[in-house]
C-alpha cells in the first residue's frame, strides 16, 4: 500500500476482479470555463483516478480488489488525464477541444454532459451508404449511417453526440431503420455471411461474379439510392461497374469468317486476348486499361465463349474457318442487332439453306435394297459433298454403314459419267467385307484390293480401278505412292484406327489427297474426348486448332473435370459433322435379326501351320480314298476336317505333341470388336472349342473385360447363377458358351450381339445359338456374326454350303452323316 515500505510485514492480501475497466467521463460547466473529469466504476459506483490504491496507472487497486482495463487505449486514454484525472479547459479553447478531444471519446466512451450544455435530445433517422472492403477471399459490405451529417457504423454505440456550437445535441439511433436496411441487403444474396459481429455482412469473390450477381447488386444500390463507396482501394475486387457494350461484325471469304470485335466497359478497349485469356483461366472478368475488372455477364459468355475459343486472333479480330458455320449459325439465330452485324457470302447463304438437305434420290438398283435410316445416310453424305465438308458416319455396328457409303460411291460414280477414284482403308478383316458388298450392291463398281506380299507398286494398276481397297497398315507402307493419286473420295473404315494424331498412320492419312473425305465408326469417341481430334483433323483440317488448343481447351476440362460448358461448345462444333443413329432408334426399320460375315485374314506363322497341314492331310486322305474308296475314309476326313478347323481358331489349340504358339486373327478380331464396336451392348460368343474358349477368356481378362461362362461341364445351379449375371449386371458385356452346351433351354434376351467363333456345316445348330437371344421377351434387334477365315476350309464350308443347302436342311444331323454327302470332288475341293 501507498507509504509503507517494501517488507513481508506490510504485503496485504488483494483479490483480482474478473471484470474489465473502462474510463467514463463527464463534461461541467466550471466558473468561467469546463471542466471534463476522467473516472471509473470498478464496482458499478463512480470513483475518481487518484482513488487508485496502487501507484501505478496500468492496474487500479480498490478495496482489496485488483482491476485490469479493458485494452491498451483505455490505458492511454485515462493516464491522458493526469494523476487526478481533471482537466480544465478556458471558454476560448473549448469550441476546438469539443470538436477534436470529446467528440473522439463520444465514439468509444460513455461521456456525460451537464444538462446545461445539451441543447436538445432527438430520435434520428438515418441516410445509408456502404463501403466495400476486402477481407482475404471476402468481399465485406459495410454500412455506414449518416446522423445529422456523421458517420457511425453498426458496432458503434447507441446514441451519437453531435457539437452545436458550444453546446451538444445527443441523438438516439433509430436500429429499427439500420437493421431493415441490413435485412434488404441480405436477401440479396443467400450466401452472404454476417461480419463484425452481425453489424456487416462479407460475401466470397467467386460468388460475387457468379450469375451477374455484381450488377443486379450495383442495380439495387442504384434503385434504393444508396451510395456505394472503397471502388478504388480494393485490389482483388476491383470491379468496373460498367457492363460490356459488345459489337462484332462478321464477314465470309472464300474460306474462312472474320469477326470484328469490339468490346468497350465505358470507354474502355478490351481486346480479343485479354477475352481468351481470361476464358482460358475460368475467369468472368478481363483486366481493363485503367486497373480495374470489366465483368463478363453469363448471357454475354453463354452466346460468345465458343466464338472465342475456336477463333483465332489477338487484337480485334477473330478469323474462324469455314468449319465453324455452327457456331456462326447459332450467333445468328440468337443474334441482337445492336451487337451483331452478319454479312455472309453467297455460298455461305447457300449452306444456310442446307439445312433441309435435299432428297436426292438413291441408285436405281439399291433403292429397293436401301432401308429409311439408310436413305437418309445417303443424302447426308451427298449434302457433306456439296458443302465440300468431310465427316463421320457413326451408326451403331450392324446398321449398314457400308452400303450406304456404297450408295454414296455409286450415285457420284453414275453422275461423273463413270469417271470415279475411290480409296477405302479399313482394318484387314474388313477388306472382304468390302469385297462382298461390292460385289452384292455396286457390281457396276470396279475394285482392286491392294493388300499382301503380291500387291502392285505400280501406279497405273491402281489407276484402273474405281475403287481401292486397303488396310490401314499398307496405307502406312505405302504412302508414298497413294500420295501420287488424287481421290475423289476417301473414307476410312473403323476410323478410330487414326485417332492418335501421333501415329505413323495418321499422319499417312493426313497426306492423301481427296476432294471428298468419310469417317466410317460405331465409337468415334472410344475412351475420351480427344479421341476424336485425329478423326476432324484428317476430315477437316484446322478445324479444332492445334493438338495443344484442343486438349487445353477441351480433351482436359471434358475428361479431367467434366466440365459441362466445354462439352456442349464441342457438341456444337461437332454437331454437323456427326451422323450417328443408334440401334434402338432405328428398330422399327430393322429386321429382327441380321446374319452376317466377318471374314479374316490369316497372318503368316498362322497361314504357314495351316498350309503345311492341309498338304499332309489332302496327300494322305487323298491316297486313302483311291486305296479304299471314299466310304471308308470317312474317319480320316473327319479328323483332317477338325484339325484345319481348329487351326483357324488357332494352332495353339491343337491336341498335338509338338505344342503351337497361340497366333490367331480372331481372337484379335474379336477383341477389337468387343472393345471397339459394341459399345454398350451385350454379346454372346460361341465356339465349338472348349480350347478357343480357353483362349478367348484370357484376352478378356487382359482387357479387363467382365464375361460369364458355361460349357457342357457346368453345373445346373452355376449356370442359373451364370445367366442371371448376364441378363442383370450392366458392368457384364460378354457371355462365353461352347456351341454344343449352348443349344438347349437358354434364354438370354439381355444380348443383341452373336459371334459364332468357328461356324460349321450345320446351320441348324448355329440358329439354335443365334436365337438364344432372340426369344420371346427380347425387344431388341440381333446382329449375328459368322467368323470366317479367309481361303480355307472354313470358307470353302461356307460356298460348299450354298451348293447343298437342301440337302444339308432335309438329312444332315452330325457331323458323319456330312461327310458321307460329300462327293471324292468336294473332298478334293475342301482340301485344295
Amino acid at each position: 500500500p501507498k507509504g509503507k515500505t517494501f517488507k513481508t510485514a506490510s504485503l496485504q492480501k488483494v483479490e483480482l476482479n474478473t471484470g474489465y475497466l473502462a474510463p467514463h467521463f463527464s463534461v461541467s460547466n466550471k466558473n468561467d470555463g469546463f471542466e471534463i473529469e476522467c473516472y471509473v466504476k470498478p464496482d458499478g459506483v463512480a470513483h475518481s483516478l487518484d482513488e487508485n490504491e496502487e501507484r501505478s496507472s496500468l492496474v487500479y487497486l480498490y478495496n482489496h480488489q485488483l482491476f485490469t482495463w479493458e485494452n491498451k487505449e483505455a490505458v492511454e486514454t485515462a493516464e491522458s488525464f493526469g494523476e487526478k484525472g481533471i482537466e480544465t479547459v478556458d471558454a476560448e479553447a473549448w469550441p476546438q477541444t469539443l470538436l477534436r478531444k470529446i467528440m473522439p471519446l463520444t465514439k468509444d466512451y460513455k461521456v456525460d454532459f451537464d444538462r446545461s450544455l445539451v441543447e436538445e435530445v432527438k430520435e434520428g433517422e438515418p441516410e445509408t451508404k456502404l463501403t466495400l472492403i476486402e477481407k482475404g477471399e471476402y468481399l465485406v459490405f459495410q454500412p455506414i449511417y449518416t446522423y445529422k451529417g456523421y458517420d457511425t457504423k453498426g458496432v458503434d454505440k447507441g446514441e451519437l453526440i453531435i457539437p452545436h456550437g458550444g453546446k451538444v445535441v445527443v441523438v438516439h439511433r433509430n436500429r429499427e431503420a439500420e437493421k431493415a436496411f441490413l435485412h434488404k441487403l441480405s436477401m440479396l444474396h443467400s450466401n452472404f455471411v454476417p461480419f463484425d459481429d452481425g453489424a456487416s455482412l462479407a460475401l466470397k469473390g467467386a460468388e460475387v461474379l457468379k450469375n451477374n450477381w455484381f450488377f443486379l447488386f450495383v442495380d439495387a444500390m442504384n434503385e434504393a439510392k444508396v451510395p456505394v463507396f472503397g471502388f478504388e482501394s480494393l485490389k482483388n475486387f476491383r470491379f468496373n461497374t460498367a457492363k460490356p457494350q459488345t459489337h462484332i461484325y462478321i464477314s465470309s471469304h472464300t474460306d474462312w469468317f472474320d469477326a470484328k470485335v469490339d468490346i468497350l466497359f465505358g470507354d474502355q478497349k478490351v481486346s480479343v486476348a485479354e477475352v481468351k485469356k481470361a476464358l482460358a483461366n475460368k475467369q468472368q472478368f478481363v483486366q481493363l486499361n485503367d486497373g480495374t475488372l470489366g465483368i463478363l455477364p453469363e448471357e454475354w459468355l453463354k452466346k460468345y465463349s465458343l466464338l472465342f475459343r475456336v477463333g483465332e486472333g489477338k487484337t480485334d479480330k477473330l478469323k474462324l474457318s469455314r468449319y465453324h458455320l455452327s457456331v456462326i449459325d447459332e450467333l445468328y439465330e440468337n443474334r441482337n442487332a445492336e451487337e451483331l452485324t452478319i454479312q455472309l457470302e453467297e455460298k455461305y447463304e447457300r449452306i444456310k439453306e442446307f439445312d433441309t438437305i435435299r432428297e436426292v434420290p438413291p441408285p436405281e438398283n439399291l433403292a429397293p435394297i436401301l432401308r429409311p435410316y439408310q436413305v437418309a445416310g445417303f443424302q447426308w453424305l451427298n449434302y457433306l459433298k456439296d458443302v465440300s465438308w468431310g465427316g463421320i458416319l457413326a451408326d451403331d455396328m450392324g446398321l449398314g454403314k457400308t452400303v450406304q457409303a456404297l450408295s454414296y460411291l455409286q450415285h457420284y460414280y453414275e453422275n461423273n459419267d463413270g469417271e470415279m477414284k475411290a480409296l477405302v482403308v479399313c482394318p484387314t478383316t474388313l477388306i472382304y467385307n468390302w469385297e462382298n458388298e461390292i460385289k452384292k450392291f455396286t457390281p457396276s463398281l470396279e475394285y482392286y484390293i491392294h493388300h499382301g506380299p503380291l500387291r502392285s507398286r505400280q501406279l497405273d494398276d491402281l489407276l484402273k480401278h474405281h475403287v481401292i481397297i486397303t488396310t490401314y497398315g499398307t496405307l502406312r507402307s505405302d504412302i508414298k505412292l497413294f500420295t501420287q493419286m488424287m481421290f475423289d473420295n476417301v473414307i476410312l473404315d473403323e476410323s478410330q484406327a487414326i485417332k492418335n494424331p501421333t501415329s505413323k498412320v495418321t499422319k499417312a492419312a493426313s497426306l492423301l489427297r481427296a476432294k471428298n473425305r468419310l469417317c466410317m465408326s460405331g465409337t468415334p469417341l472410344q475412351n475420351n474426348t480427344f479421341d476424336i481430334y485425329a478423326q476432324m483433323n484428317f476430315l477437316n483440317p484446322g478445324m479444332l486448332g492445334s493438338v495443344e488448343f484442343f486438349r487445353q481447351e477441351f480433351a482436359i476440362p471434358i475428361d479431367k473435370f467434366g466440365e459441362r460448358e466445354q462439352k456442349e461448345h464441342l457438341k456444337k462444333i461437332l454437331y454437323p459433322f456427326i451422323l450417328r443413329r443408334t440401334k434402338e432408334q432405328v428398330a422399327k426399320d430393322l429386321p429382327d435379326k441380321t446374319e452376317m460375315v466377318l471374314f479374316c485374314e490369316m497372318e503368316d506363322e498362322q497361314r504357314r501351320i495351316y498350309d503345311a497341314y492341309r498338304n499332309d492331310f489332302r496327300a494322305k486322305i487323298m491316297g486313302t480314298i483311291e486305296e479304299q474308296g471314299i466310304q471308308r475314309s470317312q474317319l480320316t476326313i473327319l479328323q483332317g476336317l477338325m484339325k484345319l478347323r481348329q487351326i483357324c481358331d488357332s494352332p495353339a489349340i491343337l491336341n498335338e505333341e509338338e505344342k503351337f504358339p497361340n497366333h490367331s486373327i480372331k481372337l484379335d478380331e474379336l477383341a477389337r470388336e468387343i472393345t471397339e464396336n459394341i459399345g454398350d451392348h451385350k454379346a454372346l460368343v460361341f465356339s465349338q472349342f472348349l480350347g478357343m474358349l480357353a483362349l478367348i477368356r484370357a484376352k478378356l481378362e487382359e482387357l479387363g473385360i467382365k464375361y460369364e461362362y458355361f460349357d457342357g461341364s457346368t453345373s445346373a445351379p452355376d449356370r442359373e447363377k451364370a445367366i442371371q449375371a448376364f441378363q442383370n449386371d450392366e458392368e457384364t458385356r460378354v457371355f462365353l458358351i461352347s456351341l454344343k452346351a449352348g443349344g438347349v433351354g437358354l434364354n438370354l434376351t439381355a444380348a443383341d450381339y452373336v459371334y459364332i467363333v468357328d461356324p460349321w456345316w450345320n446351320p441348324a445348330v448355329e440358329q439354335q445359338a443365334i436365337d438364344r437371344t432372340h426369344r420371346i421377351g427380347q425387344t431388341k434387334n440381333i446382329f449375328a456374326y459368322r467368323m470366317i477365315c479367309k481361303d480355307t476350309i472354313e470358307d470353302k464350308i461356307m460356298q460348299l454350303q450354298e451348293k447343298k443347302r437342301a440337302l444339308a436342311k432335309d438329312l444332315i444331323a452330325d457331323d458323319t452323316s456330312f461327310v458321307k454327302a460329300l462327293s471324292k470332288e468336294d473332298v478334293e475341293y475342301l482340301f485344295s
